[in-house]
């Protein structure tokens, strides 16, 4: 088991920001169309981080049009250009998935100071 941690730690990002659910993120995520290459912003809500080690992944929210919007995105991958933490958010749980189901000035999460 040592071993596939040992191979895993090459491949581990250390440029990333310290964040949790409740968070508003901006992630920078590279794009491919055909032989052309662009990044596109996503900017939410972080409703969970899931894992350890190289298969972890956080989920972000954005309310677009009236309509949610959620993307999984795995943290160490080599897709993402830059993570950017724009609010630090106060919540009591890792996992906020109960924003789903509210709308408006209910769905706010208070900022921490």
């Amino acid at each position: 088991m040592d071993l596939i941690k040992f191979v895993e730690q090459e491949y581990l990002k250390t440029d990333l920001p310290d964040f949790k659910a409740g968070d508003k993120v901006t992630v920078h995520y590279k794009i491919k169309e055909g032989n052309k290459e662009r990044i596109q912003l996503f900017q939410g809500d972080v409703i969970q981080r899931r894992n350890t080690g190289l298969n972890a992944t956080f989920t972000v929210r954005k309310i677009s049009n009236g309509v949610g919007v959620e993307r999984i995105f795995p943290l160490h991958s080599t897709n993402i250009d830059k993570i950017e933490v724009n609010k630090i958010g106060k919540v009591r749980r890792s996992r906020i998935f109960y924003l789903r189901g509210l709308s408006g000035k209910a769905a706010r999460i208070v900022e921490k100071r």
